[in-house]
Formats: C-alpha cells, structure tokens, sequence
C-alpha cells in the first residue's frame, strides 16, 4: 500500500499539471490577499488576520482538487492498468486508501507554502505578533478537513469513469453541490423546521464552524463520515467491475 502511495505521489509531481496546478492555486490566492484591491487585500484592510486564505481557499480547491484526483483511477481504467492494479496483493480498499491519501498528501503539499502569509502577517502586525495564531490553526485543520472531502469525492468520481475531463466535470460539480447546494436548498420556505437539518447536511455549515478556530467534535464526525461514504462508493464502483 506504502509503495502505491509513493507512485501516486511521484507520478503526480514528477508531471507538469502537478506543479502548475499547485503555482495557479497559490497564485489565485496570493493576488486576491496582497495584490488586487479587493476586500481580502491584508495590506488594505489592515488588519492583522488571514481570514480572507480560508474564505478563498474552498473555491479554488473547487478546481484544484478535481484536477490532482481526476487521474487517480480514469487514467488506470484509460490505459488499461486497471486490471493489473486490482490483481496486485492489495485490496480493493487499500488500493483507495493509497490513492486517497496520496491525493490528502498532495493538498497538504499546496497549503504548506501558505504558511508564509502567517509569517508575513505576524511580522507586519503591530505590535509584532498580533494574530491570533490559536484560531489560525483551527481554522487550517478545518480547510484540511475541507480538503480531504474533496479528494474523496475526486476519487470517487474518477472511478465511475475512464475519461479525465469527465472525471473532473463530475467532481467539480458533485463537490460545489455538497459544499453550496444544501444552503441553496435550505432556503426554500416549504422545508419549514427541517431546513437546519439539510443545513447541517453541507459542508460549508461545518467549514465555517471550524474556521472560526473551533475543532467540534461534530464537525469532525461530519468530515470523517463524508469522506467514508466516498471511499465507500468507491470501493463498489470498482468492485462492480469484477462482475
């Protein structure tokens, strides 16, 4: 399983996509916080924060997080490496949870570099180290936990498919839906008092929750039973194939 995961890794850094995926998302990032004049600018609002990296982040994890998962099991299926990956001494879950957490590692790798605008805010506040650094990190373990969701729902839709584009049309759309959808949904007056129910169904509800810095033991359950639900339907899209 440790030997898959270091190919998945390896194949997807040792590619162009993957380092130009990882530059575009902290571009975006980097010009909505410190170069555009917009309400997330740090150096206009002037306030010694990064709030605006956790309001931005989800959306571009939207985009990034399809395009790292949508060649985890399309491209396998595509080549026809697929018959030979499900042979190997692993089993159907290994081999998801290898692709899985490859895919976590790889979202890990594109929010480490972010810890510079930590620094840089740290350094700019006044007096120096003016932030509340306890709720910063709450708010990381929550666009983590954010992130791992998504990858879930990456792999999930990458199995169903052989196509990449497909793959990634899917998962973009099936993680805005679980992200914004049950707000939307919500809204409508004729769910009456069950509309805090499909509330909590989203992720955005638990997202906010976490990025105000505060680690719930629920929100986490929400996150951990979301992404078993995914591997879950993972796991019987592929072992559907053995049929």
């Amino acid at each position: 399983m440790f030997t898959l995961f270091k190919k998945e890794i390896r194949s997807f850094l040792s590619s162009l996509v993957g380092y130009i995926t990882i530059t575009v998302f902290l571009l975006v990032i980097s010009l909505f916080m410190w170069v555009l004049p917009t309400d997330s600018n740090i150096l206009d609002n002037g306030y010694a924060n990064i709030d605006a990296l956790f309001i931005l982040a989800p959306w571009v994890f939207l985009f990034l997080i399809p395009a790292i998962t949508m060649r985890s099991f399309a491209d396998e299926k595509k080549s026809g490496t697929i018959e030979l990956l499900l042979t190997r001494p692993l089993s159907d879950l290994q081999i998801i949870l290898a692709k899985y957490f490859a895919g976590v590692t790889l979202v890990l790798f594109s929010l480490l570099p972010t810890l510079i605008y930590y620094y840089s805010v740290h350094r700019l506040g006044s007096p120096v180290g003016n932030i509340d650094t306890g709720g910063m990190w709450g708010s990381y373990i929550g666009l983590l936990f954010l992130g791992a969701a998504f990858v879930s729902i990456g792999i999930f839709a990458s199995a169903v498919t052989d196509n990449q584009v497909i793959s990634f049309i899917l998962s973009l759309f099936l993680c805005f839906f679980i992200y914004t959808g049950f707000d939307f949904l919500s809204s409508f007056a004729f769910f009456g008092k069950i509309d805090n129910i499909i509330l909590a169904l989203g992720i955005n509800t638990h997202y906010m929750s976490m990025s105000r810095g505060v680690v719930d033991s629920r929100d986490i359950i929400y996150f951990v039973s979301l992404v078993a639900i995914f591997i879950v339907s993972t796991r019987t899209v592929l072992e559907s194939r053995k049929w």
